[in-house]
């Protein structure tokens, strides 16, 4: 009987392989910019509470909260940045960018178009991460589920 099991369980991983194998879309692949693992260099922004954060009142801190929102709906739209979020408490590190970019250089230089960057409220910590070429179309399935936009 455990022969059996072993059989079965074999047979069925092999087809599941076989399928996911046959399910390789090389024009989506070339799209996103995927390797022969369908991964791809991103660079990640760490989002730290600025060293200048107390010289702010809350009305000036909610106007460049504004900007920073703005300019990651701007990003997005340009395709630049595909998956951006805060983190839950009150912590020093507040929030995570995924950028689809290919060096640091250039994530620099989009991270310092933020308002709340220019203020010293926020600072960031990049680097670079290899992950999933898929992510950039995130963003069209978040759409699909979001009743309101932020």
């Amino acid at each position: 009987m455990k022969k059996l099991i072993l059989i079965l369980t074999l047979c069925l991983g092999g087809a599941f392989s076989l399928q996911a194998q046959t399910e390789y879309d090389p024009e989506l692949a070339e799209k996103v910019g995927a390797d022969e693992y369908g991964m791809k260099k991103f660079v990640i922004a760490f989002l730290y509470r600025g060293d200048r954060v107390n010289e702010y009142s809350e009305e000036e801190r909610a106007e460049l909260q504004k900007g920073h929102m703005a300019n990651i709906n701007r990003m997005a739209e340009e395709g630049k940045l595909v998956l951006a979020g805060p983190f839950f408490g009150n912590e020093d590190l507040r929030g995570l960018y995924f950028f689809d970019v290919q060096s640091l250089e250039e994530a620099k230089a989009l991270t310092e178009t933020d308002p709340s960057i220019k203020a010293g409220v926020l600072k960031m910590d990049l680097k670079e991460w290899y992950g999933s070429a898929a992510l950039p179309l995130l963003p069209e399935l978040h759409s699909k589920v979001a009743k309101t936009e932020i």
